[in-house]
């Protein structure tokens, strides 16, 4: 096919999603207009159940053969293990940012002074025990996304693996950056 037939062949699909563009916006226009129209007339204030809570106890996706199985776990305050693992989770990831949080703060409350070289040496061995404990803790919740996902009912629920390496360079940068520009700002000591 040379150039110019793929020009036109563009041209052509070009102004054929073009109008089926305008159709489909003309038609939500035109629903929009008659819903607000109904509701003018008031067709929408006596229907049954207006005013009333609506029933969620019941999950019409759920299926039905685990219905019961979820309702007494609902009950009963348990929820289906993947679920929990979820929760853990998500706790665990909120759990490392806030260790991480709490390490920028030592860092930048230790560099404000001035340190001889053995406390220099305990604080770069304490920054490198909290390098190794945070890819340890990294690699668990990788396991429980893991976990999480062969116990998921659904792939569209699951979860994305933990890039262990890429969270690990994050959080070297992170602090590396911190501790330099802290003693940048302080005069280069060190």
């Amino acid at each position: 096919m040379s150039e110019r037939n793929i020009e036109e062949e563009i041209k052509i699909r070009a102004q054929q999603n073009r109008s089926l563009a305008k159709y489909m916006s003309s038609t939500r226009d035109l629903v929009e207009e008659q819903i607000r129209k109904a509701q003018e007339r008031g067709d929408f204030n006596n229907l049954k159940g207006a005013g009333q809570p609506i029933d969620l106890s019941e999950n019409p996706y759920e299926p039905p053969e685990l219905r019961m199985a979820f309702k007494i776990l609902k009950e009963n305050d348990f929820a289906p293990y993947w679920i929990e693992l979820g929760k853990e989770i998500d706790a665990d990831l909120a759990k490392l940012e806030e260790e991480l949080d709490y390490f920028k703060r030592y860092i930048q409350l230790f560099l404000a002074d001035r340190h001889g070289r053995q406390a220099m040496q305990k604080f770069r061995d304490k920054k490198e025990l909290f390098y190794y404990q945070r890819r340890l803790s990294l690699k668990k919740i990788d396991k429980k996304i893991l976990d999480y996902n062969l116990q998921c009912p659904t792939f569209r629920l699951g979860r994305a693996n933990l890039d262990i390496e890429n969270e690990m360079m994050k959080t070297i940068l992170a602090i590396e950056n911190l501790i330099e520009n802290t003693t940048q700002g302080g005069n280069g000591r060190r």
